[in-house]
């Protein structure tokens, strides 16, 4: 079996000339025979390794603390005139920026994802989850906080960069709708923006340890300086993938591949793109929906992928999103060659009536359709309507055409959350392409309670059970929170994501905008106690009191900040000459 896996992989190395981490990422994507022994070579080298890109095509690891410390002291004696340089300074700041560029991030979040897909296919309940953030300590917090609850780990813990968000609270314009009307630089400058914040949250807990290892060093404990040093090594990164939404695409396929390539040099390896008008564009939860006929639309997966390939991200993926569920518009009739071609099938769906001599209008546009003149239905705003309730038929064959022309998962709006619904378009794509995969919005656009307490309702009537003491109209109402019924239908959104992801091919979970809320609701919080009768005891008890009782890192916010990093340089730089603030006198001192 080994010696089987091992002459695969070399047929595979030989066809993919990229890196060991890269080689062993497409290994386990293309060996369908033996992916488990496949998967996990990739999981144990990108799972264990501490992640020292050292230039733009390799992501080779170092060996160890030591080996970093010995690789800096052999170069720091060939310059006899760097005086006062320390080797292990230089291998701690070395370790404590791993990624040099954007590029090196989308290079590594890419093979991660990669893995992370191939995992998936071979057991479902190895789904992945993100967050929007709309801001680079958001981001922070978040994976500081997934590392402190969970191991120290991030595994298939993402990050999503919603439009959305970035529209309503990054514009220069102000706060704006989902319409593609901010800045085309406010999305890269984001993702910057999040790796930053990432990067540094990975340079702060490693200075943590640093100082904890120097305080056992002083004090002679060689149990705990050996168990840092090994903490070190061990170290995961807080730089996760970001999948990043670039909306319709801004504009033609050539302003797509200008925007993508932007995106990709800040660090997305995961590119989410949508079959709307770009110029027409709206929320995938609000009415209005206009989109492309699929050539347009492929054009510009064709646009991401070039923007991926010519900056050397070969892993990169591309979501494509369809919003045909609840678009009912096109701005324009697909050019059809031959019956039954992807233009035809587009153009099939279009609301038409029949032409006649008698009924002919002026400036008719008319198809063919079986042999008859059609015209399709145009409203005064120069749309052409589909017909009612091919929605699902359509999303199916946006889904299809989208796998069939270079995207790499899926993403279908939808109007609220229910499996079924979900699985039955999944189950019609997966008969073309069986290892269909789906991005899908949790979103806060969604009454949760609500759909699923009707979801629940439903299913009870449907088995003939008794529900004469509830009212379908009112369920949402705080009464029936402790009813049998309420809390069923909160074990099914509790098991929401690993349901969905094992019935209806849903790879990877993201809830859009969850942060915008609990920004809103935090500060309505405090407001309100701050302002009112609580004064100061509504900040210090839930909020600070709350910090310190939580264990949560930012209520020493200086040191979050970088205050201590910058200590550290000081002493770099300077020695014992270094000014320091975090002296006796400093006031975090009072929290631990």
């Amino acid at each position: 079996m080994l010696h089987d896996i091992t002459n695969k992989k070399q047929a595979i190395y030989t066809k993919f000339p990229f890196s060991r981490l890269r080689r062993d990422t497409h290994f386990a994507m293309h060996c369908q025979e033996c992916r488990w022994p496949a998967i996990a070579i990739v999981s144990e080298r990108i799972r264990h390794m501490n992640y020292q890109p050292r230039g733009i095509s390799t992501f080779q690891a170092p060996a160890s603390y030591q080996s970093e410390i010995d690789a800096a002291k052999a170069l720091l004696e060939t310059q006899p005139t760097w005086n006062g340089v320390s080797a292990e300074a230089v291998a701690r700041m070395r370790l404590q920026n791993r990624f040099r560029t954007g590029l090196d991030v989308a290079r590594y979040t890419a093979a991660l994802m990669r893995a992370d897909m191939a995992a998936y296919d071979n057991d479902p309940t190895k789904y992945t989850q993100s967050l929007g953030c709309w801001h680079g300590f958001i981001a922070q917090q978040k994976l500081i906080s997934v590392k402190k609850h969970f191991g120290g780990k991030t595994d298939r813990t993402y990050l999503y960069l919603s439009g959305w968000m970035i529209a309503a609270l990054r514009s220069e314009f102000g706060p704006l709708p989902d319409q593609s009307m901010h800045e085309k630089t406010s999305v890269p400058a984001l993702i910057e923006e999040l790796y930053t914040f990432l990067r540094q949250a990975d340079s702060r807990e490693l200075n943590d340890i640093f100082r904890s290892l120097d305080k056992a060093r002083k004090e002679g404990d060689k149990t705990r300086e050996k168990e840092l040093i090994e903490k070190i090594d061990n170290f995961q990164t807080h730089v996760v993938p970001v999948i990043a939404d670039i909306d319709a695409g801004f504009g033609n396929a050539e302003a797509t591949y200008l925007l993508a390539k932007k995106m990709i040099e800040a660090g997305a390896c995961a590119l989410q793109i949508e079959n709307q008008v770009s110029d027409e564009k709206q929320c995938g939860h609000q009415d209005g929906k206009v989109t492309v006929p699929h050539e347009v639309f492929i054009a510009k997966i064709r646009a991401c992928r070039h923007a991926f390939l010519e900056l050397g991200v070969e892993d990169g993926v591309i979501v494509t999103r369809t919003d045909s569920l609840g678009a009912g518009l096109t701005q324009q009739i697909a050019v059809s060659h031959k019956p039954g071609d992807l233009g035809d099938l587009y153009n099939s769906f279009l609301d038409c009536e029949e032409v006649t001599a008698a009924n002919a209008r002026n400036g008719d546009v008319i198809i063919n359709r079986d042999g008859k003149m059609m015209r399709p239905k145009r409203l005064p705003s120069n749309l052409y309507q589909f017909r009612p309730g091919t929605g699902e038929d359509r999303c199916v064959l946006d889904s299809i055409t989208s796998l069939q022309n270079g995207a790499d998962l899926l993403w279908i709006e939808t109007e609220k959350p229910h499996i079924e619904q979900i699985a039955k378009m999944v189950d019609r794509i997966r008969k073309v392409v069986p290892n269909a995969k789906l991005a899908y919005n949790n979103s806060p656009s969604f009454n949760w309670t609500l759909n699923f307490r009707w979801q629940v309702y439903d299913a009870m009537k449907e088995a003939g059970q008794d529900v004469s003491k509830y009212n379908r109209a009112e369920l949402m109402k705080a009464e029936y929170d402790d009813t049998p019924l309420a809390k069923e239908a909160d074990e099914r959104i509790r098991t929401f994501q690993a349901d969905s992801a094992k019935r209806a091919g849903i790879f990877h979970h993201l809830i859009t905008l969850p942060t915008y809320h609990t920004a809103a609701l935090s500060t309505d919080n405090l407001a309100r106690e701050y302002f009112g009768e609580q004064g100061m005891l509504g900040y210090v008890k839930n909020v600070q009191r709350a910090e310190i009782r939580q264990g949560i890192a930012c209520v020493k916010h200086q040191n979050m900040a970088g205050s201590d990093i910058g200590d550290d340089h000081k002493e770099y730089f300077a020695g014992e000459a270094a000014l320091k603030a975090g002296g006796a006198h400093n006031t975090m001192n009072q929290f631990g």
